[in-house]
């Protein structure tokens, strides 16, 4: 049996049976959406916005057609790239409320989704008074004598109390909407009809530029960040997530529907601009479509209508990113922000929205950070690119979307967000990353709990699969990249804990525990929770721990094959620990385990805890060195005291304590030459501030005469002299660890 103290990612069966309701609109009172009103229509009347009305004349009269058509199939490509990776990961998962960010959390975990939702809703929300402030521009250009702070007031109380009613009765408005883009449509068929299209076609232009810098001349991609904002938007229907009949039905056909009709209209415009105006006019009039159109008035009717609807879409999709990230517990207020009316409406959440709108529209101009808003839109466009790029090269079964795409797509949609991020404004790029990395960070210290599993393991797992096979594959010495990984048997946990401190010292912070627990002195269910519960213990201190059952026929036999199934493994354990007082009646076969273990190039480390003394003030360690005689010439080749030096520096830094370094000689002119060894010891090994002492006589005698220590370290082989072990505990007066070298240590490395 193996164990490792995680829970299963799946999702327990009242959550899971709630999501299957609320997606089959069982959910008394919660009102669902199809594929055309809560998909279709809102992001297609949100692609074909403001953008479309006042700045596709402009972008023709600078590109020219082709030009045109190159900026408009670029921007398009992208998101639809994104929009097939969208469409594919929502056929793959039980997708929750939030869009992108339910997404994103259930792939890559909660705490990438919060750091990409939090400025993802602030973004949906300040867009909201951008195309509010878009609504004034057209209504002004009708009636130019009201005050635009009334005017931004008026709309925005009138959408508020829409969304704040139900997100069906602003659908409804959205099909008025609907209708008068329509209208506005029929304007401009009708004028090429009767015959608007005279003016000679220029296929390339000449980027003049913009009116407000007297055509000083622009770029290509200057051209095209200034379009690209008019293909996104893709994410209005996803948005609306938690709310769909069919999610998995309605978001990828809703959403490329759109997109292609969307992609259609805007070729179709640029063609019958090219041909109805020059490019002066073009470039001149912000609002030539209302000019060359039959009934200019529809064109205003269709820019006011676009940008309410925009608006509309945004103020009713934000409130249900915030509740979702309050349904994580990922924002202060999360409680509050969580609970929505008897009728499913995010009421508070829609409350908190507006106050920011509010005071948004207050700050008169947010042109400042506009390009910010579009690079967070970008940033969560990338993410979902990423979330599918990652699972098809993971390949894991979980990975089964009903809607299946080539990696060509995603890393399409991928590297062309990044691209155009740093096309629209390279240093809020920048800052727009270091906002959503400071964001992870704070998540990643409040530890949230998700109630769904995510890939992460399965990523990291396949790195670590990837580095495993290219390390085979290099024939090369371990010296350099060992670290303390203790196997450590256990019958009782109970006694474990008093070493929990010295095993923590041994191994922080590289090293890991495999806690082999032995069968026999506890139920096997008693054993595995007393074992989760120290592996635990041992993580929270920064120690990565795992355990492993095994039953056999006693500890010897036990302890063996434990031994040789991990050895077989990438990631094994290379020092077995054994704590003497939870095996002192098993010496003969503690003997016989180690022989194994010295077989296997499997190190030891057996510790003889002092009854009394214990670890002391944990400020002084004694390490002996073994003599050397007669030469006391250093090499590479130590003697098999690797691993106890190692050992000793590492509770040296993890204690911060006092080195000592003590030999023995058997005739006092050897002293000199014992010393001067002990110091290139320290110095090739890289161990700073070590004392040095000298002891005439056997090893025996002089350690009752050792100077006090909180622990003496020494060094031993695989036949392990029991007697002496206990009679140094005694004749120390402090606890004792004895290393045997695997083969894999030096210490010189």
């Amino acid at each position: 049996m193996l164990g490792d103290g995680r829970g299963s990612g799946l999702q327990n069966d009242e959550s899971l049976q709630k999501k299957v309701e609320d997606q089959k609109g069982l959910t008394p009172g919660k009102k669902l959406f199809g594929t055309f009103e809560g998909v279709f229509v809102p992001t297609l009347l949100t692609i074909l916005g403001v953008i479309m009305y006042i700045r596709h004349g402009w972008l023709v009269g600078n590109a020219g057609l082709l030009g045109a058509w190159l900026i408009i199939l670029i921007s398009f490509s992208i998101t639809l790239a994104t929009a097939l990776s969208l469409s594919s990961i929502v056929t793959n998962i039980r997708i929750g409320a939030g869009g992108a960010f339910s997404i994103i959390s259930q792939s890559l975990g909660i705490e990438v989704g919060g750091s990409i939702g939090i400025p993802l809703y602030l973004s949906q929300t300040l867009a909201v008074a951008m195309y509010i402030f878009g609504f004034r521009a057209g209504w002004m250009w009708i009636f130019p004598d009201h005050p635009a702070i009334l005017v931004d007031l008026a709309i925005f109380f009138i959408l508020f109390v829409v969304a704040y009613i139900s997100a069906s009765l602003a659908f409804r408005i959205q099909y008025i909407v609907l209708a008068v883009i329509i209208a506005s449509f029929v304007s401009i068929i009708w004028a090429a009809y009767t015959g608007s299209m005279q003016e000679s076609i220029t296929l390339w232009g000449s980027f003049p530029g913009f009116i407000e810098e007297d055509f000083s001349g622009v770029g290509f991609w200057v051209v095209f960040a200034v379009f690209f904002p008019a293909a996104t938007g893709i994410m209005a229907g996803a948005n609306m997530s938690g709310e769909l009949k069919d999610p998995r039905k309605s978001i990828p056909l809703g959403t490329l529907s759109a997109i292609v009709i969307s992609l259609i209209i805007y070729l179709l415009l640029a063609l019958w601009l090219a041909a109805s105006a020059t490019n002066t006019e073009l470039v001149s009039d912000y609002l030539i479509m209302v000019e060359k159109a039959a009934w200019g008035q529809l064109i205003i009717a269709g820019l006011l209508g676009a940008t309410f609807s925009s608006a509309l879409a945004s103020l009713v999709g934000a409130p249900r990113i915030l509740q979702a990230l309050g349904n994580h517990k990922i924002l202060p207020g999360s409680e509050w922000f969580s609970k929505s009316s008897k009728s499913g409406e995010p009421r508070n959440a829609m409350i908190f929205t507006g106050i920011i709108v509010f005071l948004a529209l207050l700050l008169r101009d947010l042109n400042a950070i506009a390009p910010l808003i579009t690079l967070f839109f970008l940033i969560t466009y990338a993410m979902i690119n990423i979330v599918v790029l990652i699972e098809q090269r993971l390949q894991l079964v979980s990975f089964r979307p009903l809607l299946r795409i080539p990696s060509v797509i995603p890393f399409i949609g991928a590297t062309g967000c990044i691209f155009v991020m740093f096309i629209v404004n390279p240093t809020f790029s920048l800052l727009a990353l270091i906002i959503v990395i400071l964001i992870h960070g704070h998540l990643i210290k409040k530890e949230l709990k998700a109630p769904f599993g995510d890939m992460r393991s399965g990523l990291f797992v396949a790195l670590a699969e990837w580095a495993a096979k290219k390390t085979y594959k290099i024939a090369s010495s371990e010296h350099r990249t060992w670290k303390a990984n203790l196997l450590v048997p256990i019958e009782n946990p109970r006694i474990l804990t008093g070493a929990f401190k010295i095993l923590v010292d041994l191994t922080y912070p590289k090293g890991s525990i495999k806690i082999l627990g032995m069968a026999g002195k506890f139920e096997e269910e008693e054993l595995s929770s007393r074992l989760t519960d120290l592996t635990t213990s041992f993580r929270e201190k920064g120690v990565f721990s795992s355990w492993t059952i095994i039953d056999t026929a006693g500890f010897e036999h036990n302890l063996i094959a434990g031994m040789e199934t991990l050895s077989g493994s990438f990631f094994k354990p290379g020092v077995l620990f054994i704590h003497m007082d939870s095996f002192s009646q098993q010496e003969d076969e503690i003997q016989n385990v180690i022989h194994k273990a010295s077989q296997r190039n499997i190190g030891a480390l057996l510790l003889a805890v002092h009854r009394n003394a214990f670890f002391g003030r944990e400020n002084s360690i004694n390490l002996w060195i073994n003599d050397r005689s007669p030469d006391w010439d250093i090499s590479m080749d130590l003697g098999n005291q690797d691993l106890a030096i190692l050992i000793a520096y590492k509770l040296k830094i993890n204690w911060n304590a006092r080195l000592k370094m003590i030999t023995c000689v058997n005739e006092q002119y050897n002293v000199y030459k014992a010393e001067r060894y002990l110091a290139n010891l320290a110095e090739l090994a890289r161990i700073p501030n070590v004392t040095y002492k000298v002891m005439v006589g056997d090893m025996e005698s002089n350690i009752s005469k050792a100077p006090q220590a909180s622990i003496n370290v020494f060094s031993t082989d695989s036949d392990i002299d029991f007697d002496f072990i206990h009679k140094t505990v005694d004749q120390t007066g402090s606890s004792c660890l004895f290393a045997m070298d695997s083969g894999e240590e030096n210490a010189l490395a």
